[in-house]
This record gives structure tokens, sequence and C-alpha cells, in this order.
């Protein structure tokens, strides 16, 4: 039998749940989930292998009108994989009536590969309302496949994959078959303790957060992690550590027992909190970070 690969790109407006559909195909847990917009900031691979396939999906950040570089770059993650698909995943919620950007609405139109429209949390609708989104979706995307799934309840995730194993092209597989995706270990540490920091903090402050590890010893029976939380005001690195550091322990205690649970190791965690000066409107500093890849 022949083998099949192929790059599987999704994208949508923020929170319509891509990363819960990711993570949902690949089986763990490796984008962030929270109900605040902009948790997902980068491209994220995650690849899953069967004997005559690899399907390597990408997990993209939501669409915005950028409002600084950060937001620039988080866009042009989003651009880049118009570039690469073999399969454009489109996905939108219930009630939702179109794209926050259309110039990239038009490239969907427009595209030239298979286009699967998923039309999620259809758990929170009424037979009606998908009976009438699933016409309005129909009108203005006439190219796509309309597939209506839970991403979260896993209605319909089988039938998508299946779907997509399908259209996939013939190819010999792009990552060893034993890969799971393309980041290191230290970038699901920093989005590990990213996580937390967007589930308990409010306002500004979780976008203006930025984590870096910088050590990581992996011994036989712990790991030995440090990281660096990077604020951009003092008056943000107090509020993240909290009164007597209570806010700050309790960060680092979630992430280490998320982390125990990813790596299946005991782990040492050790936080830090630094303040960096504007580095969501800093070239270099987003560079350093892994953005700007433009």
């Amino acid at each position: 039998m022949a083998h099949k690969a192929g790059f599987v790109n999704i994208i949508g407006n923020p929170n319509v749940g891509k990363s819960t559909l990711m993570n949902a195909f690949v089986g763990e847990k490796l984008s962030i989930i929270t109900s605040k917009a902009q948790t997902t900031r980068h491209r994220i691979l995650g690849i899953v292998n069967g004997d005559d396939f690899q399907v390597v999906l990408s997990d993209t950040p939501g669409i915005i009108k950028p409002a600084y570089e950060l937001q620039e770059s988080m866009m042009g993650f989003v651009k880049s994989a118009f570039e690469d698909a073999d399969i454009l995943i489109y996905m939108v919620e219930i009630g939702e009536q179109n794209l926050k950007d259309e110039a990239f609405f038009q490239k969907i139109t427009n595209a030239k590969i298979p286009v699967l429209l998923l039309l999620n949390k259809i758990d929170t609708s009424h037979q009606e309302q998908l009976e009438n989104q699933v016409q309005l979706w129909t009108e203005k995307v006439p190219s796509a496949e309309i597939f209506p799934i839970s991403a979260l309840e896993g209605f319909n995730v089988k039938e998508v994959f299946n779907r997509i194993i399908e259209l996939l092209p013939e190819s010999p597989p792009f990552y060893p078959k034993d890969q799971l995706t393309d980041k290191p270990e230290r970038f699901f540490i920093n989005e590990k303790i990213r996580e937390k920091i967007l589930l308990h903090y409010k306002k500004e402050i979780p976008y203006a957060v930025e984590i870096e590890t910088e050590e990581f010893f992996e011994e036989e029976k712990i790991i030995r992690i440090r990281s660096v939380i990077m604020v951009e005001r003092e008056s943000q690195k107090g509020i993240i550590i909290g009164h007597k550091g209570s806010a700050l322990k309790r960060v680092g205690m979630e992430a280490r027992k998320d982390l125990e649970t990813f790596f299946d190791k005991k782990i040492h965690l050790e936080l830090y909190v630094k303040v960096n000066k504007n580095w969501r409107s800093n070239q270099n500093q987003l560079k350093r970070f892994g953005y700007n890849q433009r």
C-alpha cells in the first residue's frame, strides 16, 4: 500500500477550539488551552503516524488585527500556514458569521487545496441553529466540505481525521515515525508555565509575559528546571510574585504537576521573575523568543 503524508493546517478566529482539536487528533496536550484570546502565540506542529500515513498538523494563533510587533509576528505564523498546506482546516464556532480579517478569508475561499470547514461547539447549539449555520457557511465557502463537530466532546473528530487521511497526497513521511512535534522540550516547559499565568492573572498581565527556560538538567530520576518569567514593568513583577510569593508559588506548583505528567518523571522547578521592558515591541527580543520568523 502506498504511503501518504501531508501538512494539515488549522486556522480560524481566536477561541474557536483550534488547540483543542489539535490535541484531540494527536492524543497529547501539545497546545495550551484557556478561555483567553491569543493563548496560542506560535505555530505548533503535532505529528500523527500510522503504518501507511503521516499527518503533520499545525495549530496557529487566532486571526486578529495586529496592534504591536508580537501580534504582527503571530499573524506571520498564520500566513505561513497557507503556504505549505496540503489540506486546510478552517475552524468556526456556532454563531460565528465571518473571519476577522477579510484578506485571510479571501485566501480560504480561493484556496486550490481541499478545505475542511469545521463548525465547532455544536454541543452548545440546537438543531435549527445548526442547520442555519451549515447553510450560511455553505454559501460563504462553497468549495469547502463542512463537518459539524465538538472538539471538546470528541463528536465527529474521528470522521474528520479519516477524511484527512483520504485527502492526503502520496508521499514518504516528512519526520521520523516516532516524532510527536517539531518543538524542543524547553518550548513545552515555557508553555505550561505560561498557561498557568493565563489562567490565574487578569487584564494585561498574561499578554505582557514571556517565559524563558535557562536550565534543563535531566537525571535518572528527576529533571531539574530553572525558568524565568519575563514581564514588561516593575508593577507587573510584583503582581506575578504576589503577597509573600504566594501567587508565584501557585504557578510553580501547578506547572510542576503538569510537567511531571508530560515528561513522566519527577520535576524540580525553580521560577524567577525579571523585567524586560517593552519586549513585545522589540525586534531583537522577539527573535530571541522565537518570534519574527518572517
